[in-house]
């Protein structure tokens, strides 16, 4: 029980919420305020300020969580060594993923994974690559899958490259063309697909020394592709979010090769759980294989 207090201790610090904790930990918000409260209590220590911006540590709170966060990380290790000496049996695996990743390979993944881990759990976070870098830094999950190259201190797995395809309108005036001309882009209204830190696409347009007509930005790929279907512009689109779609658009290539890498990232595997480590294992088998067969 008490190494539930320390998580709620550290998890509260973490996203600076008695809320957010809640739900990363499953509890009512009631239960973390009234475990950190015994925690306060056991140790008569105040550990954390509480204001209507939310919480943060005493001097007190400072002192002791390292040491919070030091059990809790030996508690995992010991845990990972049991499953170990019993064999997998049950875990949860925290992924984030950006959506056409969650969309088109997870579920195969995950239901392959599951025919020899039946009762692993899984909690997938679904953001842009910049959020997705943080949870991984911040533990906020396991592992994450993110384009290439990412921060110098996480391991990596290259699992593909996945093209960019410009996104035209059935009746565009380029539609009859086999290869896009990337100096062209600039010719029509463009659908910008990105958020926070800059993608791919502006990349693009920087390496070619082009300006776009961007129209409309934003992070959802399927507003992209019915705003495309409109007629009211153009787009780059990673090719995997574009399979199985119901949108009457067509794509053709540039005539500059252009892709992302994408990839899994985490910390550090060594001290992953084994859930963790056989869902990652399973990706580079399933990645080496499918390689071979091309």
């Amino acid at each position: 029980m008490n190494i539930q207090k320390y998580m709620a201790f550290i998890k509260t610090v973490e996203f600076g919420s008695f809320t957010k904790a809640a739900e990363v930990l499953n509890y009512s918000q009631s239960g973390i305020s009234r475990m950190i409260n015994d925690l306060e209590k056991e140790w008569r220590l105040s550990l954390l300020e509480r204001g209507r911006s939310g919480v943060r540590l005493t001097s007190d709170g400072l002192k002791l969580i390292p040491f919070a966060r030091s059990v809790c990380n030996e508690f995992e290790k010991l845990q990972t060594q049991v499953d170990e000496l019993n064999g997998l049996q049950s875990g949860l695996i925290r992924i984030g993923t950006f959506s056409s990743v969650a969309t088109h390979w997870l579920p195969n993944i995950i239901k392959e994974f599951q025919k020899d881990y039946p009762d692993i759990e899984y909690e997938l976070l679904l953001g842009d690559y910049t959020e997705i870098e943080s949870w991984i830094m911040e533990g906020r999950v396991d592992c994450g899958f993110i384009r290439l190259p990412t921060i110098p201190e996480f391991e990596t797995i290259f699992l593909e490259q996945d093209r960019l395809l410009v996104v035209l309108p059935e009746d565009h005036p380029m539609a009859d063309f086999d290869c896009f001309p990337v100096k062209l882009l600039c010719d029509f209204p463009f659908m910008l697909l990105e958020k926070g830190a800059k993608a791919e696409i502006s990349e693009i347009f920087e390496k070619c020394n082009i300006a776009p007509n961007v129209h409309f930005t934003t992070w959802d790929d399927y507003a992209i592709m019915s705003m495309i279907e409109s007629g009211l512009g153009i787009s780059i689109l990673p090719e995997l979010i574009l399979q199985r779609i119901p949108y009457r658009i067509i794509t053709r290539e540039l005539d500059i090769p252009a892709y992302r890498k994408i990839g899994l990232a985490m910390r550090d595997k060594k001290t992953a759980s084994l859930a963790v480590k056989r869902f990652i294992d399973y990706l580079q088998f399933r990645n080496s294989s499918i390689n071979d067969e091309v």
